[in-house]
């Protein structure tokens, strides 16, 4: 069964009734706004797997709405749905960062699979983020596991890169020690000692960290904080 919360923008109240309607009996759960001035709060009140935008609103450009969508959440994937099928338009949609444009009349089932697939790429796209951490300076791959720094590959153990892992999935949280110790036992029963934490840790830093570029904070007498290069 399909779950997300989508926000369907459309000003004719049939149509709306309608998608709504066929989103909800697909296990989806709707929103409806008629204008932009309902959208924009409800977008500010609420979080939203997906947005369906018409172009054409009885107080503004969805164009415009898509813009400040995108500029609150990058990753919000939106699709357009308009009686708009010029080609200027079609690519003004795709340029604000659109993922679909569908251009009525259309069919349903193939609305559906739109959302469908555009729910599924910002899944996979989400899913794929878990696995790198980056900032520019700092490469993080724990899927190939490998590890870049400024540009030039560095060496990283596998208990480093499971330490590494805690500490990006739990950015800006203070974790103790006794917590990363937990986190770097292995189904066979490796693990390392309280000592050998603070030495992986230290060794750790020499690698990722130069002098303006700090990743990793002590919190005395807690543990560590992953400060994320801030």
């Amino acid at each position: 069964m399909s779950t997300g919360k989508i926000m369907v923008v459309e000003d004719d109240l049939a149509l709306s009734a309608g998608l709504c309607f066929e989103m909800d009996m697909n296990g989806y759960l709707t929103v409806a706004a008629y204008n932009i001035k309902k959208a924009r709060q409800l977008a500010e009140e609420d979080n939203f797997d997906l947005v369906i935008l018409d172009v054409n609103l009885p107080d503004g450009n969805g164009f415009d709405f898509c813009r400040e969508l995108k500029e609150r959440d990058s990753g919000l994937p939106v699709i357009f749905l308009t009686a708009n099928d010029l080609e200027d338009d079609v690519v003004t949609g795709f340029d604000l960062g659109a993922d679909d444009y569908v251009t009525k009349p259309f069919s349903m089932k193939i609305l559906l699979k739109r959302v469908e697939a555009a729910l599924r790429h910002v899944k996979g796209r989400e899913e794929s983020s878990k696995d790198q951490w980056e900032d520019g300076f700092l490469r993080l791959d724990f899927a190939a596991l490998t590890a870049c720094r400024g540009g030039e590959q560095i060496s990283i153990t596998p208990n480093e890169y499971k330490m590494l892992r805690v500490l990006t999935e739990n950015e800006e949280r203070v974790l103790t020690r006794q917590t990363l110790l937990d986190g770097l036992w292995d189904n066979e029963g490796n693990f390392i000692d309280d000592h050998t934490l603070t030495v992986t840790m230290n060794r750790l830093r020499a690698k990722i960290e130069d002098e303006e570029h700090t990743y990793i904070k002590t919190v005395r007498g807690m543990g560590y904080i992953w400060t994320g290069g801030r």
